[in-house]
C-alpha cells in the first residue's frame, strides 16, 4: 500500500509540469523559493556549529518552533485541493491503518517535505561533537520531522472536515498568510547568529519553556547534550519522542474518522437595516462606496490585505537591520511602505467583483461615480493611517523636521497608487480569486496580464513618488526647506494622479462596460 500511494504521489508531482506554461512557471518560482529558504537555513545551522551553545540553542529552538507552527497553520489553506485527503480513498475499502501509514509516508514526497528533512538533518552538523551527541541529534532530528509531518497532516484533514464553512476558511487563511509572509524574514534573521545573540536574549525564558514542549523539545535536546546536561537532554528527547508517538496515534485514529465524517454546514446571522447603504447618500457614488466598504469588511480577499499590509514592512526591515542601517532611518520606512501597498492593492478591483460588476454596467452609472466609490474605503483607511503614523515616524526618528517629508512621501504613494489603480483596474483587469475563495489562491491566466499589470502599476506608483522621496532625502541630509517641498510635491503629484486616474478610469469603464462584463463571465 505504501509503495502504491508513493507511486501515485510521484505521478501527481510529474503531472504538475504538464500544465500551462504559466502554471509551470509558478511551480518553478515556488521551487526557487524553497531552495532559497533551504540554503539560508542550512547555512545558518552549519554556521552555528562554532557559536556559543546557548546562543545556538536559542536560534535553533526559535527557528524550529516556527517550523512546527508553520506546519500547523499553513497547509490547510494553500488554496489547492489536498491530494492526500483520506476521504479521497473512501470508495476503495482500504484498511484505515494501512492507509494512515501510506499517507503519512507519502507526505514526505513533496517540496516542503524535502526541505524539512534537509533542514532537520542539518542540525546533526550543528550539534555533533562526539558519537553520543551525534546520536541524540539524529534521533531528535527524526522526531522533529515526524512531528512536523503529522502536525501538517492532522491540521489539513481537520481543516478539510471541520473548517469547511466560509468563515472558518477565512480565519484560518489569514493566519496561514501571516506565517507565510513572515517566513522569509525570519529565516534571513536566523542566518545572522551574532545579531540574534542579542536579539533573542530577552526571549530566552520563553525559549527555555518551549524547549520542554512538543513544539521545541526535539530542537533543544541536542543542545542540552552538547552542554553536558544529560538529564535535560534525556528529558527533552523523551518529550519529543512521546509527542511524535502521540501524534502518530492521533493520526491513526483520525483517518478512519475522516473516511466517514460529513462536511459541516455553515450557519448565518440575520441582518436588519440597510447597513452601509443606509449610511451613505442615496446617490450612485454613495451606493458604490457602500458596496465597497461592505466587501472590504466581509470579503476575505480584502480582509487579507488589511491583515498583511502592516506585516509587509517587516519583510523590508529585517534585511535593512542586518546590513546595519541606522535605527532612526528605519523608523521612517514602515508608513510609506504600508501606504504604497494599500494604494496598490486595488489595482485589480474591478476583476474582484466577478459577475457582480454587471450591477454597475447595466445600471448606466457614470464611470467617475464607480471609480470614486471604489476608492472610498482605501482613502478612509489611508488618511487616518498617515495622520497617526506620520507623527509616530517622526517621533521614532527623533526630529519633527522630517514630518512634512513623511506625510508627502506617504500621501504621494497612496494617492498615486489609488489613481493608477482606478485606471488600470478598468483598462487591464486580469483573473482574480473569486468571491469566497481563499485570498491566497490565484487562478491561472492564459496571458502575461497576471504578472505584467501589477508590476507596471507598482513601478509607476513608485516612480511618481520619487521626486518627493528625493526631496525628503535632501531634507535629511541638509535640512532647510526641502521637507516642505517634499510635502508639496508629494501631495501635488498625488492629487493630479488621483484626479487623472479617476477621470480616465471612469471614461474607460463607460466605454468598456460590455467587455468588462464579458471578461467577468469568462473568468
Amino acid at each position: 500500500m505504501v509503495a502504491l500511494v508513493l507511486r501515485l504521489r510521484l505521478a501527481l508531482l510529474a503531472n504538475a509540469f504538464r500544465r500551462s506554461p504559466w502554471q509551470v512557471l509558478g511551480i518553478v518560482a515556488a521551487g526557487v523559493y524553497g531552495i532559497l529558504v533551504t540554503v539560508l537555513a542550512v547555512g545558518a545551522l552549519a554556521g552555528l556549529r562554532d557559536a556559543d551553545v546557548g546562543s545556538a540553542r536559542d536560534v535553533v529552538v526559535a527557528g524550529g518552533s516556527l517550523v512546527v507552527l508553520g506546519a500547523l497553520l499553513v497547509p490547510p489553506v494553500l488554496g489547492s485541493e489536498d491530494a492526500l485527503d483520506p476521504r479521497r480513498f473512501a470508495p476503495y475499502g482500504i484498511e484505515p491503518r494501512r492507509l494512515a501509514l501510506a499517507l503519512g509516508v507519502a507526505a514526505l514526497v513533496s517540496a516542503p517535505g524535502v526541505v524539512l528533512v534537509v533542514v532537520a538533518m542539518t542540525t546533526v552538523v550543528t550539534w555533533s561533537r562526539d558519537p553520543v551527541t551525534g546520536a541524540v541529534a539524529v534521533v531528535a532530528g527524526l522526531a522533529a520531522v515526524v512531528t512536523c509531518v503529522l502536525v501538517a497532516r492532522i491540521s489539513t484533514v481537520l481543516a478539510g472536515v471541520l473548517l469547511s464553512t466560509r468563515r472558518a476558511r477565512e480565519a484560518t487563511g489569514l493566519a496561514a498568510g501571516l506565517v507565510a509572509v513572515l517566513l522569509v524574514p525570519a529565516v534571513v534573521a536566523l542566518a545572522q547568529a551574532d545579531l540574534l545573540d542579542d536579539g533573542l536574549r530577552p526571549a530566552r525564558g520563553a525559549l527555555g519553556v518551549l524547549a520542554w514542549t512538543p513544539i521545541g523539545a526535539a530542537w533543544a535536546a541536542p543542545a542540552a547534550a552538547v552542554a553536558g546536561d544529560a538529564g535535560a537532554a534525556a528529558g527533552m528527547l523523551l518529550v519529543a519522542l512521546l509527542s511524535a508517538a502521540l501524534l502518530a496515534l492521533a493520526w491513526v485514529r483520525l483517518v478512519p474518522w475522516a473516511l466517514t465524517a460529513p462536511d459541516r454546514a455553515g450557519g448565518g446571522r440575520a441582518q436588519s437595516g440597510l447597513g452601509w447603504f443606509g449610511r451613505f447618500g442615496a446617490s450612485p457614488t454613495g451606493a458604490v462606496a457602500a458596496r465597497s466598504v461592505t466587501y472590504w469588511i466581509r470579503d476575505p480577499r480584502y480582509r487579507a490585505t488589511l491583515v498583511l499590509i502592516p506585516v509587509l514592512p517587516l519583510v523590508l526591515l529585517v534585511p535593512l537591520v542586518i546590513v546595519d542601517v541606522d535605527a532612526h532611518v528605519l523608523a521612517l520606512v514602515p508608513l510609506p511602505v504600508m501606504a504604497l501597498f494599500l494604494g496598490w492593492s486595488v489595482h485589480n478591483d474591478t476583476a474582484h467583483d466577478h459577475t457582480a460588476v454587471w450591477l454597475h454596467v447595466v445600471s448606466g452609472i457614470r464611470g467617475t461615480a464607480d471609480r470614486i466609490g471604489r476608492i472610498v474605503p482605501v482613502l478612509a483607511i489611508g488618511v487616518p493611517l498617515i495622520a497617526i503614523g506620520a507623527p509616530l515616524s517622526a517621533l521614532g526618528f527623533g526630529a519633527s523636521t522630517v514630518l512634512p517629508s513623511v506625510i508627502g512621501v506617504s500621501a504621494g504613494v497612496l494617492l498615486n497608487g489609488v489613481g493608477l489603480s482606478s485606471l488600470f483596474s478598468a483598462r487591464f483587469p486580469y483573473p482574480a480569486s473569486r468571491p469566497g475563495d481563499s485570498p491566497f489562491h490565484a487562478p491561472q491566466t492564459s496571458g502575461a496580464g497576471g504578472s505584467t499589470v501589477p508590476t507596471l502599476t507598482f513601478i509607476a506608483t513608485v516612480v511618481l513618488a520619487l521626486p518627493s522621496a528625493w526631496l525628503g532625502g535632501l531634507g535629511l541630509a541638509h535640512g532647510g526647506a526641502y521637507p516642505a517641498w517634499s510635502l508639496v510635491v508629494g501631495l501635488g503629484i498625488g492629487v493630479v494622479t488621483l484626479v487623472a486616474g479617476v477621470a480616465g478610469g471612469g471614461r474607460v469603464f463607460e466605454r468598456r462596460g460590455p467587455e468588462l462584463l464579458a471578461f467577468a463571465q469568462r473568468h
